[in-house]
């Protein structure tokens, strides 16, 4: 059971790192910003994003008050094994680089590499993620990745917390309805991340007209310029209502939202005060079912 009150909105930081140097300005502006839960990996970056996260935490004195970092254990960087000895290791890396004894969650992220039954075996990934748990080092667990269908046979083992799913949700996109419905029955929390669908519906896509990172049908994306068009009509910014359509979602308990630099996320609190008439979501719906969506 993940007890932990969560806020409407989770800092994603998969682009922090990068930028030797620079990011550690963001790194502080995202652990004292109004937003108190910050989500990482021990792969983003290759291990910066915690690096510079620790750096700042460090930097700040220690954690700020009421702020949270999670972050989820990945298979191991260069042989690709994903074993419960590599989960251990992933959780220490996270662990040390971060400077922080404990993690309010930790979860199993991107498991492309085994099966599920080798996930689940005695000893493996899922095993260790349960003893730390039971030790304290963990207060939940989860399990955080893309294909929606190795997802839902996740959470169909009953022994997940949290579930967190990208790009499958979005104000164009309602492929994860099953999965998240799945994971609402089993009374677990949800988290739905990237609902700019990796920037495109955020006004601006730097990897050109993609959608999730994948290239989407003709059709997908003159869905999305219909949206566009909808939300010039209201005069609603579409950044502010992919956020807010997520936001808005009772099955949701937070929405992960990337960051790059200080002036998005100053954006973020824009978009996340900003008021939307109520008829504009029945305006929405009136638009229809978005046609398949590219990511699956």
């Amino acid at each position: 059971m993940f007890d932990l009150p969560l806020q409407p909105i989770t800092v994603g930081t998969s682009g922090l790192g990068k930028r030797p140097g620079a990011d550690l300005g963001l790194a502080k502006a995202i652990l004292t910003s109004r937003f108190r839960q910050a989500d990482t990996s021990n792969n983003y970056s290759d291990g910066e994003s915690e690096r510079t996260l620790g750096v700042a935490i460090r930097e700040l004195g220690g954690l700020p008050d009421d702020h949270v970092v999670f972050s989820k254990g990945d298979q191991d960087p260069v042989t690709g094994a994903f074993t419960g000895d590599r989960m251990r290791r992933s959780f220490e890396e996270s662990t040390s680089r971060l400077g922080l004894e404990t993690l309010p969650l930790y979860q199993l992220h991107d498991p492309y590499s085994i099966s599920v039954s080798q996930a689940m075996a005695p000893g493996g990934a899922v095993d260790v993620l349960l003893r730390l748990r039971e030790e304290g080092r963990i207060g939940a667990i989860g399990v955080a990745a893309g294909t929606l269908a190795l997802m839902e046979e996740y959470v169909r083992t009953d022994v997940f917390d949290v579930v967190l799913t990208h790009n499958r949700y979005t104000v164009v996109d309602r492929s994860a309805n099953t999965l998240i419905d799945l994971a609402t029955e089993r009374g677990m929390t949800v988290f739905n991340a990237a609902p700019f669908g990796a920037g495109i519906l955020a006004g601006g896509n730097f990897r050109g007209q993609t959608y999730g990172y994948a290239q989407p049908s003709p059709e997908f994306l003159a869905h999305i310029d219909a949206y566009r068009a909808l939300c010039a009509e209201w005069g609603v910014d579409p950044a502010t209502a992919a956020l807010h359509f997520s936001m808005r979602d009772p099955r949701i308990h937070t929405t992960v939202v990337g960051i790059n630099s200080v002036q998005r996320l100053d954006e973020l609190g824009a978009h996340a005060d900003a008021v939307i008439d109520v008829e504009f979501w029945a305006a929405l719906d009136a638009l229809g079912e978005p046609p398949e969506s590219p990511t699956d």
